[in-house]
C-alpha cells in the first residue's frame, strides 16, 4: 500500500509541473499569410510594330483545320499556300484591314497509304487531290480561291482582339470571327528595315454552311481554326530563317 501511495504521488507532481501545450506553440506571423496571397506581376503588352502595308510570308504561315472524326479523333490538316497584306495601324487598330487569298489546292493531309491502291475507281491519284478538286470537298476547279476580307477589328486586351471579315468559300461568303493574339514585332539582322509583325488566330466555322455537308453528323460539321502568321513590312516577305 506504501508503495502505491508513492507511485500515485509523483504521478500528480510531474502532471502539476508539466507546462500547458498552448504556450509551447509559437503564433504564426501574420506577414506570412499576407504575402502567399500577392498574385504574379502582368507581363507587359509586346510593343506595336510600326504602321504601314505588311505582306504575309508565307514561310512562317499555316492554316490549320480539324474536325470530329466519328468523335474518336480530330482529323487534322493544314493549307500551305498562303498569301496576304495585312494594312497595320498601331495609333487606331480598328482601321486596320486584312486580306487574305488560300489555294485549296495546298492543302495537306498526310495520307499514309497508296491512295490509288485503296480507291482504284477513284479519278484522282492523291487523297490531297480529291479533297481539294473534287465537288464533294473543296471544288477548286470551280472554286480556285479561298478568301478572308476583314470587316472589323477590335482590341479585347493588351494583345488580344477580334478580327471579323467575309469568309469565301466554295463560292458562298458568309461572316467570320476569329480570336487572335498579337506576339509582338521584330526586325532581323538580314533585313534590318523590314520590321515584322507575328499573330497567332483561331475560330470555328460551320462547313455547312458554305455548301459542304458531306458526312454530316458522322464527320463534325464544326471545324475549328488554327492561324499562325508572320507578315513583312516592305519587299522583304519572302526571306526566311
Amino acid at each position: 500500500m506504501r508503495t502505491f501511495l508513492l507511485s500515485v504521488s509523483a504521478i500528480a507532481l510531474v502532471a502539476c509541473g508539466a507546462p500547458a501545450t498552448s504556450e509551447a506553440t509559437p503564433a504564426a506571423p501574420e506577414t506570412a499569410a499576407a504575402e502567399t496571397t500577392a498574385g504574379p506581376a502582368e507581363a507587359p503588352a509586346p510593343e506595336l510594330g510600326p504602321a504601314g502595308t505588311y505582306e504575309l510570308d508565307p514561310s512562317h504561315a499555316s492554316l490549320t483545320w480539324k474536325i470530329s472524326h466519328f468523335g474518336l479523333s480530330n482529323y487534322t490538316a493544314r493549307f500551305t499556300g498562303i498569301s496576304g497584306t495585312l494594312d497595320f495601324d498601331p495609333e487606331d487598330l480598328s482601321a486596320s484591314q486584312l486580306d487574305i487569298t488560300v489555294d485549296p489546292t495546298s492543302v495537306e493531309t498526310d495520307y499514309p497509304f497508296d491512295f490509288k491502291a485503296g480507291h482504284p475507281d477513284s479519278p484522282f491519284d492523291t487523297f490531297d487531290q480529291e479533297i481539294s478538286e473534287s465537288e464533294t470537298y473543296f471544288n477548286s476547279t470551280a472554286f480556285p480561291a479561298i478568301t478572308f476580307k476583314s470587316t472589323d477589328v477590335t482590341a479585347t486586351g493588351a494583345n488580344t482582339g477580334t478580327v471579323t471579315g467575309d469568309l469565301t468559300f466554295r463560292g458562298v461568303t458568309k461572316p467570320v470571327t476569329l480570336d487572335v493574339t498579337y506576339n509582338g514585332t521584330a526586325s532581323f539582322p538580314w533585313a534590318p528595315d523590314s520590321p515584322r509583325l507575328g499573330f497567332s488566330a483561331t475560330g470555328t466555322i460551320k462547313r455547312s454552311d458554305f455548301g459542304l455537308d458531306f458526312m454530316v453528323p458522322s464527320l463534325s460539321d464544326e471545324v475549328d481554326l488554327l492561324i499562325e502568321t508572320e507578315f513583312a513590312k516592305a519587299a522583304d516577305a519572302s526571306e526566311s530563317e
